[in-house]
């Protein structure tokens, strides 16, 4: 039955219905081409993302694969050996000064210090030597970064100081076997005052006997501080973030 208004005009009320109905799938409609925007628009864009990663893969593919058939060169080597050699430290001598068993006093390092003017012994004595410091010897080895001398115990104290450091020239070359490179490198001695002293060629170590002299280069720190450069050889191996020494 047909609606009547105020107005006294008959209204269908199927045609509110209808327009009702258009209204809310014009609206299903809307949101759905909404939505196919917002998904056209994402697209491109995970597209976009996909491609990024596919080039950042890929440049980093080549790079790992050029760097792993790359070489070591010879300026790359350098820094490497120079930190290897310093890792070794100098060579150290090890003495003692006040009461000192006459046994330890009668090796021929105590008679080396002796010679160069850096210590005085006295007689022995109760099977004990007392072992001092002159003045020059304690200027001297005063004078060198890293000499220490330990607190009075049982009536001596311990002296240690440095006579020598390496010092690298150059890398002579490089021989490459796979992911290994064996670096051969071309260094020397850069002794102090002391070093002068336990030089193996030097005049206080010749004036020894061969025994004595031989005893000097292996147990106390002797050796040709003034000799000839010296050729050695490094091992490096190839790592995710270069060359390093081999883990032992």
């Amino acid at each position: 039955m047909p609606l009547i208004t105020a107005k006294g005009e008959a209204v269908d009320h199927n045609i509110g219905l209808v327009d009702f109905r258009l209204f809310k799938k014009g609206a299903v409609m809307f949101e759905a081409e909404i939505e196919m925007e917002r998904r056209s628009s994402f697209l491109p864009l995970v597209l976009m993302v996909c491609l990024l990663v596919l080039i950042v893969g890929t440049v980093a593919y080549v790079v790992f694969q050029v760097r792993s058939k790359t070489p070591l060169k010879a300026e790359q080597a350098t820094p490497i050996v120079a930190a290897a050699l310093q890792k070794l430290g100098p060579p150290t001598i090890h003495f003692s000064v006040g009461l000192v068993p006459a046994e330890d006093a009668n090796e021929p390092n105590y008679k080396l210090l002796q010679k160069a003017g850096i210590v005085k012994l006295a007689k022995p004595a109760k099977g004990n030597v007392m072992v001092s410091l002159t003045p020059e010897g304690e200027t001297l080895l005063n004078g060198i970064p890293g000499f220490t001398k330990s607190e009075p115990k049982d009536g001596s104290s311990s002296c240690q100081a440095p006579v020598a450091q390496r010092q690298l020239l150059g890398v002579a070359g490089v021989e490459m076997n796979g992911d290994q490179a064996t670096v051969a490198y071309n260094w020397k001695w850069l002794p102090n005052a002391l070093g002068d002293t336990f030089d193996a060629g030097g005049p206080l170590v010749k004036g020894f006997g061969m025994w004595e002299r031989q005893t000097l280069i292996n147990k106390y720190q002797a050796d040709f501080y003034h000799g000839d450069p010296t050729r050695s050889t490094l091992t490096l191996v190839r790592q995710d973030k270069g060359w390093k020494l081999p883990t032992r």
